[in-house]
C-alpha cells in the first residue's frame, strides 16, 4: 500500500480481515475496531487489518449497519472521473459480450457484482432506469450518470434520459429520501414519456418505469422464459404470479394449446392482458384475477399439463426463512397434486436468502407428500447481465428447474 494516502483508515477485526480477503464487499458497524481520522458519511475510506495490512477502500456511512461498500482494492487507483469511466466502460462491454442482440433490453449495472455499490441501471431501449441505494453513488451519481449517458452515446445508443425509481424505503437506512422522476443530464432534454416498448425473445412489452415494480420490468428471467417456450407447445399451461404475463406469453408463443394466466393483482392482469394483444396471443389464452393459494387446491387433475410457479420473494431476511419455506413448500405441494404423471412444473424463487440447497430440500419434501417424483429437464439462474460473483452469495439469487412429474 503506498504509504501516502491520506483516506481515513477504519481499522476491522478479524472475521472482517478474512470476509475482505475473500472478496466480500461489505465491512459490517460491528466489525469496526478502531476509526484513525475524521470522516463524512459518503466518503471514500481505507479499511485496514489490526495488523496494519490494507485490505481495500469504499463508501463509508455510519447510518446503515453495512457500514462500508467495498468499490477498490488496488491501493494505486485514484477514484477521479477516470476511475469511473474505466468502470462504466468495463459494465458496458461485458454486457456487450454477454448479451449481443438482447443489448437493447438488459441490467447495465449490477451493483455490487459490477462494483457499484448500491447502484441498480436498467436499460428499457431509449430509457435508462436507475435505482441509487447507497449514499456514496448518491454523491458521485452526476459523474456516473453524465459518464454511462456519453458512454452510450459514443457507442451509437440512442438513449433518451435517465429515470430514477429511487422510491424504495431501503433508502432511508442510508439516510436518503424516498423520490422518482428523470435525472436532468447535462445538456439533454427531459423526456416527456414514462412508458418505453421493449421487444424480449420476440414478445413486445409496454414498460412503464415510472410506476412497474422495481425498474419497471424484470429482466433476470429472460432466458428462463425462453425455456418455457420450448416446453409448453401443445399442451395447456398455467402462470401462477403472472405479473405481466411474461412466461404466460413466452408460453403462448411456443404453441401453447391454452394458457391461463392469473395474479392476485386487477392491475397485473390488466398489462398482461394488453400485452397479449399487443402481440395477438390472446385467442389462446385466458386471464383471472385469484389468489394463487385459493386457487390451487381447487385444480382437478389433467386440467393443466404445466404448471409455471413464479412468486414474489416469500423472505427478504434470514429471520423470515422458514415461514418462506412453508410458503414455497405450500404452492408446489400444490402444483405436483394438480399435475398428471407426465405433465411438467417450472418453479422458481428469486430471494438469495432461500439458498439453492433449502429450496431443492423444500422441493423433495412437497414430492415426497405429494407422492410424485421430480425429473429435472432444466436448472437454470439469471441472465448473464446479472453477473454472479462466487465469492458474494449474495449475486446468486434465482433458482429456476423445470421437472417432470414422474
Amino acid at each position: 500500500m503506498k504509504k501516502d494516502r491520506e483516506y481515513t483508515k477504519v481499522i476491522v477485526d478479524e472475521k472482517a480481515r478474512k470476509q475482505q480477503e475473500e472478496g466480500h464487499p461489505w465491512v459490517y458497524d460491528n466489525e469496526v475496531v478502531k476509526i484513525d481520522g475524521e470522516y463524512k458519511n459518503g466518503d471514500i475510506v481505507d479499511v485496514i487489518s489490526q495488523k496494519g495490512k490494507y485490505l481495500g477502500s469504499g463508501f463509508i456511512n455510519n447510518n446503515s449497519k453495512i457500514m462500508i461498500r467495498i468499490i477498490s482494492r488496488n491501493a494505486n487507483d485514484v477514484f477521479d472521473e477516470k476511475f469511473w469511466e474505466r468502470r462504466i466502460k468495463y459494465a458496458w462491454e461485458y454486457r456487450k459480450t454477454v448479451m449481443q442482440e438482447d443489448i437493447k433490453c438488459c441490467r447495465i449495472i449490477f451493483g455490487e457484482a459490477d462494483e457499484f455499490p448500491g447502484l441498480t441501471i436498467d436499460r428499457f431501449n431509449d430509457i435508462l432506469v436507475a435505482q441509487v441505494l447507497s449514499l456514496g453513488i448518491e454523491l458521485r451519481k452526476d459523474i456516473i450518470f453524465n459518464l454511462l449517458y456519453k458512454i452510450l452515446i459514443e457507442d451509437n445508443q440512442e438513449i433518451k434520459g435517465i429515470y430514477e425509481r429511487n422510491d424504495v424505503q431501503i433508502r432511508t437506512l442510508e439516510g436518503l429520501e424516498e423520490y422518482k422522476g428523470y435525472y436532468k443530464l447535462n445538456n439533454v432534454d427531459i423526456p416527456n414519456y414514462t412508458v418505453t416498448v421493449i421487444e424480449e425473445n420476440g414478445i413486445k412489452y409496454d414498460v412503464d418505469v415510472e410506476n412497474g415494480q422495481k425498474t419497471g420490468f424484470f429482466l433476470d428471467q429472460k432466458y428462463n422464459r425462453r425455456a418455457i417456450s420450448r416446453i409448453a407447445k401443445g399442451k395447456n399451461v398455467l402462470d401462477c404470479f403472472t405479473h405481466t404475463g411474461s412466461f404466460a406469453l413466452n408460453a403462448a408463443k411456443g404453441g401453447a394449446k391454452h394458457v391461463h394466466a392469473v395474479d392476485i393483482s386487477d392491475t397485473a392482469i390488466q398489462m398482461a392482458k394488453e400485452n397479449a394483444k399487443i402481440n395477438n396471443l390472446e385467442d389462446n389464452m385466458s386471464f383471472e384475477v385469484t389468489n394463487v393459494f385459493d386457487m390451487l387446491p381447487n385444480i382437478t387433475n389433467n386440467e393443466y399439463d404445466f404448471i409455471i410457479l413464479d412468486p414474489p420473494a416469500f423472505t427478504k431476511s434470514r429471520k423470515t426463512i422458514e415461514n418462506a419455506k412453508r410458503g414455497y413448500k405450500q404452492i408446489n405441494y400444490r402444483a405436483m397434486k394438480a399435475l398428471p404423471r407426465g405433465g411438467y412444473l417450472a418453479t422458481c424463487s428469486c430471494s438469495h436468502f432461500m439458498r439453492e440447497d433449502k429450496f431443492i430440500t423444500m422441493l423433495k419434501e412437497a414430492a415426497k407428500d405429494a407422492g410424485v417424483k421430480l425429473r429435472q429437464v432444466e436448472k437454470r439462474q439469471q441472465a448473464p447481465d446479472h453477473p454472479i460473483l462466487l465469492n458474494v452469495s449474495e449475486t446468486d439469487y434465482l433458482k429456476f428447474f423445470i421437472f417432470q412429474i414422474v
